[in-house]
């Protein structure tokens, strides 16, 4: 059990670091320019490359960081678009 409570620990610690290391301007750049194409797989091409862009640009990419820490992620990830749709009963 232990091994598994580390496991969540050390994922909820690098999702913190990630998000509190993105405002700094020039770290948050070059850790931004890093993740882009884990952005990219999550989110997919287009959403993924505008949230990468968004996130390079200085001033824009600081202010996106710091509004993302306390509401999440602004533009969602793929699997979690697919959820938010609900399929329609067909009527026999």
């Amino acid at each position: 059990m232990t091994t598994l409570k580390r496991r969540i620990i050390r994922a909820g610690g690098w999702g913190v670091a990630k998000r509190l290391i993105k405002p700094i301007p020039i770290v948050g750049t070059v850790f931004a320019v890093g993740l882009a194409g884990y952005e990219i797989r999550r989110k997919g091409l287009l959403p993924g490359a505008i949230h990468v862009g968004l996130d390079v640009t200085p001033v824009v990419g600081t202010a996106k960081g710091v509004l993302e820490l306390f509401t999440g992620d602004l533009i969602p990830d793929k699997s979690e678009r697919n959820k938010s749709v609900t399929p329609v009963a067909t009527r026999r």
